[in-house]
């Protein structure tokens, strides 16, 4: 009787506790159910994220690109239009040349035709000239008749640079580009403080977005004109205050052999005189003569190229001062540099009648010598030295 009452009480109880037990593994069943849906949800959106990441990064790639090409473009178009305005100065040239040449190969019968043919051409030289005279100024009517003396100011940085002042600002501020191959300038307040034992500590470094090539560079109001290392013939025009460039352009015919034998890491070799901004190279076409060029130093624009009759050959450097050409010859080796070339673009001056400058007490080479209108001085980089030449003139013949 007892066992029957507690198998009545029993199989109920079992009954709740086996039903109990079997909802808890359920709902554990449910949770780990749950648990592995949330665990793929984290996952998917992690990929979902790196997913994003990339696309985020190729975007930024594709972006680079597309910039890339569009400097890219710019610098076609400029090279397009340099070439083209290069183009129709030769087709100029050449159809000028090839009426002179028809002018006196034509029969006998012609010859009224040649003579007006000779007339024309002499009126169109005479009305070049008129206008080169009024582009450069005329009043610039001095010339240089000797090299009084030289001083050297310091010995710093390597065999291959330039220094500077800006003829076109009243600052005194001193400008050092050490090297054939650099993007750094310093710039120093005045020349006592280029002068100082510990100067580099006090320079503001200016670093440029692209190295220069040789050490034909230039300041002027301002700018820094510059050969871009790595390219043919591009100058840029960089903003020395503002640290950015403003321009560039691409300069017809430079850029293939060294403006100087002697030189041979400067192929562009840029000057400032009276006038403004010019450009100085050679040509293998001309025989390695070399070549200069008028730039407009506000729009990079070329007003006008002459051929010389100097040589590069010997040549180690050479500046424009009023109007005229000096070049500099020195021996391979090294000894006492001279001018034996001089060209004037007026033809003001007889160069025939000019005797063979030296420059005083001073051996070695220079790799840049660059005249400033302003001081009327030479500043020079001779073997790591510093110079500064000053100048003897004379009225133009």
């Amino acid at each position: 009787m007892v066992v029957l009452q507690l198998q009545f009480f029993l199989v109920p109880f079992l009954t709740s506790v086996t039903g109990t037990a079997q909802y808890m593994m359920q709902d554990a069943a449910l949770l780990s159910y749950i648990d592995r849906r949330f665990l793929s949800l984290e996952k998917r959106l992690e990929k979902c994220n790196e997913d994003i990441l990339d696309y985020v990064e190729e975007f930024r790639d594709f972006s680079k690109m597309v910039l890339s090409r569009l400097a890219g473009l710019n610098n076609y178009k400029a090279e397009v239009k340099s070439e083209v305005e290069n183009l129709l100065t030769r087709i100029e040239r050449a159809q000028r040349d090839i009426d002179y040449f028809r002018s006196v190969t034509d029969s006998n019968t012609c010859i009224e035709v040649h003579e007006d043919l000779v007339k024309q051409q002499l009126f169109e030289e005479a009305e070049e000239k008129k206008k080169l005279k009024l582009m450069l100024n005329a009043s610039c009517d001095h010339m240089l008749a000797g090299i009084k003396s030289l001083k050297i100011v310091k010995k710093t940085g390597d065999k291959h640079g330039s220094w500077m002042k800006d003829p076109g600002k009243k600052h005194a501020k001193i400008y050092l580009l050490n090297g054939s191959v650099n993007n750094v300038i310093l710039e120093f307040a005045n020349i006592m403080t280029f002068m100082e034992s510990n100067h580099t500590l006090k320079a503001r470094r200016i670093t440029l977005p692209f190295p220069w090539e040789g050490t034909g560079h230039i300041i002027y109001q301002g700018f820094l004109f510059y050969h871009r290392y790595g390219s043919l013939n591009e100058i840029i025009k960089f903003n020395i205050q503002k640290k950015n460039i403003t321009d560039q352009m691409l300069l017809p015919g430079a850029g293939r052999i060294p403006a100087y034998q002697l030189s041979p890491s400067t192929k562009i070799d840029l000057a400032i005189d009276e006038q403004g901004l010019w450009a100085i190279h050679a040509e293998p076409e001309t025989g390695g003569k070399i070549v200069i060029t008028k730039i407009n130093h506000v729009t990079l624009a070329v007003e006008h190229t002459w051929d010389t009759s100097c040589n590069s050959k010997d040549a180690e450097a050479a500046f424009i001062a009023c109007n005229t050409l000096y070049v500099v010859y020195n021996f391979p080796s090294g000894g006492t540099s001279r001018i034996q070339c001089v060209y004037d673009v007026l033809d003001a001056v007889n160069t025939y009648e000019i005797p063979v400058l030296h420059f005083p007490k001073r051996q070695g080479s220079h790799s840049t010598i660059h005249y400033n209108p302003k001081e009327k001085q030479l500043f020079a980089w001779g073997d790591g030295s510093q110079i500064i030449y000053k100048l003897h003139t004379k009225q133009k013949v």
